[in-house]
């Protein structure tokens, strides 16, 4: 939640300034800027400087979002050096830029999943995309989902996809989707009291930047300020392939290794070692091209043809999407959901009961444990509603089979509005307690 865009990767040492901001955060941003203006291997948050020099020289672009202060984002800082061999000969042959605020950022041309921790762009001049990385499964956790190999293996294969332009525009088309709803954050009702830059002035520079869940929640709040139904693909943006059943290398380029068996994946025929070269039309570079193929699949299902290469020999799937296949993805872990919980459980945040279940509790059937009642504002409408602490959620508008709490956010912020009253049955003590909770905006 205190990101300001996502990850860069560049060295996480930074330089004292001569008369550092007083606040933490800002400082590291003053360090950072320094420091990279410095050294002169990046351009610094100036898109348009970069797209005209990579028109000039003909080279492809490589675009960072980054999060300067993001404490999770260190360690990943800390491995993707531009010393490292493998990784500094490859952004030699590219235009570098790194944008550390999403203040005025083009959201035609950069679109991705606003809660993870840092996103790549590969681009030509022209704003055709090559592709993406980076991705996350957990709030905290990148291991399992990027590496300095995998990074290595994409900005390969965007060159390559570089020195075959144009001919492969048409395969590149799908990179790029729908007109956003609104073309910059700022331009968000939610987001109106931002300007497209950021001020570098003391003390300015957090307050005054668009953090990337921002737009998310921007988003979502759009929607439930108008008392629409929520979207599936707001949702559920950027659906992890593992909730499909495919678990992807971090090492390699879109290269399984593992499937769960009876998931959509299995049934496809998808193997342990297939390369996905190739998925709904658009060649792959990383586990985020796969996201954003079924990120613009639809809600209600589809077929997506995958060309794999395994064994050394290509090979053909029909991977079958069903109807509601995105809500078997997890978005309790995401940033956003602190602004979901305001608007589906007042405030609280829920776990599913493991093991043994509470006396009173069914021994099937929905038991959301509340392991935190909100106490202030908008989060604390759940704890004046009566809710506790520990009350174990058994119950929620009659439904008892929400087993997880983004099944019970799917449905409160899908079938309720801001203002209804929805029944809760939950079990304190061993005994059955009804309340009421309010939904709210």
């Amino acid at each position: 939640m205190f990101r300001l865009v996502a990850c860069l990767l560049l060295s996480a040492t930074f330089t004292l300034a001569a008369d550092p901001p007083p606040n933490p955060r800002e400082k590291k941003v003053h360090d950072d800027k320094a420091k990279v203006e410095k050294d002169g291997f990046w351009i610094y948050n100036d898109l348009p400087k970069a797209m005209a020099e990579a028109k000039k020289e003909g080279k492809p672009l490589v675009v960072v979002l980054r999060c300067v202060p993001c404490v999770e984002c260190v360690k990943l800082d800390d491995d993707l050096v531009d010393t490292d061999k493998s990784i500094r000969p490859l952004l030699e042959k590219f235009v570098r830029v790194r944008v550390v605020s999403t203040n005025g950022l083009d959201l035609g041309t950069f679109q991705y999943d606003t809660d993870q921790s840092f996103a790549v762009f590969f681009l030509n001049a022209d704003g055709t995309v090559y592709g993406r990385f980076g991705t996350r499964s957990h709030r905290t956790n990148w291991v399992g989902d990027v590496s300095l190999t995998g990074m290595a293996d994409a900005l390969k294969g965007a060159l390559d996809l570089h020195a075959g332009y144009p001919k492969n525009k048409e395969a590149l088309a799908a990179k790029r989707g729908p007109a956003p709803l609104h073309p910059t954050p700022e331009k968000f009702p939610a987001l109106a009291k931002y300007k497209p830059e950021i001020d570098y002035k003391g003390g300015n520079i957090y307050p005054s930047c668009i953090h990337c869940h921002q737009i998310g929640d921007a988003l979502r709040s759009e929607y439930r300020t108008k008392k629409e139904p929520m979207p599936e693909d707001v949702l559920f943006p950027y659906p992890h392939p593992k909730s499909q059943g495919l678990t992807l290398d971090p090492k390699a380029k879109a290269t399984v290794t593992e499937v769960t068996k009876g998931s959509t994946a299995a049934k496809a025929g998808f193997q342990a070692g297939d390369r996905i070269e190739d998925l709904g039309g658009q060649p792959l570079l990383s586990i985020a091209d796969v996201q954003w193929v079924l990120h613009n699949t639809p809600a209600k299902g589809g077929k997506l043809l995958a060309v794999v290469r395994r064994e050394g020999k290509p090979l053909t799937i029909e991977w079958t999407l069903p109807d509601g296949w995105r809500q078997a993805d997890d978005i309790s872990w995401r940033a956003s959901s602190w602004g979901v919980r305001r608007m589906a459980t007042g405030g609280m945040k829920l776990d599913a009961v493991e093991g043994d279940r509470p006396v009173g509790v069914p021994k099937t059937g929905m038991a959301l444990k509340a392991a935190h009642v909100g106490q202030y504002g908008p989060h604390a409408a759940a704890q004046n509603a009566g809710f506790k602490k520990d009350d174990v959620l058994i119950s929620f508008d009659g439904k008892t089979d929400l087993l997880r709490e983004s099944d019970l956010f799917a449905h409160a912020l899908r079938a309720k509005k801001p203002g209804d009253k929805v029944a809760v049955t939950v079990v304190r003590g061993g005994k059955a307690v009804e309340l009421i909770l309010p939904m709210q905006e």
